[in-house]
């Protein structure tokens, strides 16, 4: 199983980026907890992080053939990002999304995702533990999935 796990917008600053909001830890500390984690499931992991939303569209349409769902931080791209969504979508992969922060316990305009409708699911608020759970998560749908086709 091949799992890509992106990352949007200001993810690259993590670690000095507003620790009381989004933690101390870097976005390589996640990637590599996420790595080890994979690797004790038996599943690849592919990452990739970028602050433009067509190099993650691109990133997208590279690598989903390939793969078997998509673990998603999109950052801001998550209030507004009709492209990123589309992209994700039209994968026909099973998209989980997450978040450092607890997004309903901020601003407004963070309370409302373009990428939820077309997610198997959401993690917000759990700090870098919402990336583990997410790809745990993530594995268990595809799996259960892949013993309901057959």
């Amino acid at each position: 199983m091949r799992l890509l796990v992106l990352h949007g917008p200001n993810l690259n600053t993590l670690g000095t980026r507003e620790p009381e909001v989004y933690g101390h830890l870097t976005l390589h500390d996640i990637d590599g907890m996420l790595k080890d984690r994979a690797a004790r499931l038996g599943v690849e992991v592919l990452g990739f992080q970028s602050n433009s939303e067509g190099s993650l569209i691109d990133f997208i349409q590279a690598h989903a053939p390939n793969s078997d769902g998509i673990l998603i931080n999109p950052g801001a791209l998550t209030h507004y990002g009709l492209s990123l969504r589309d992209a994700l979508a039209g994968a026909g992969l099973p998209v989980l999304e997450v978040h450092l922060s607890n997004v309903y316990a901020r601003e407004p305009f963070r309370h409302s995702s373009v990428i939820a409708p077309i997610a198997v699911g959401q993690i917000s608020g759990l700090g870098w533990r919402g990336y583990v759970l997410g790809l745990e998560a993530l594995v268990g749908i595809i799996e259960e999935r892949k013993k309901d086709e057959g």
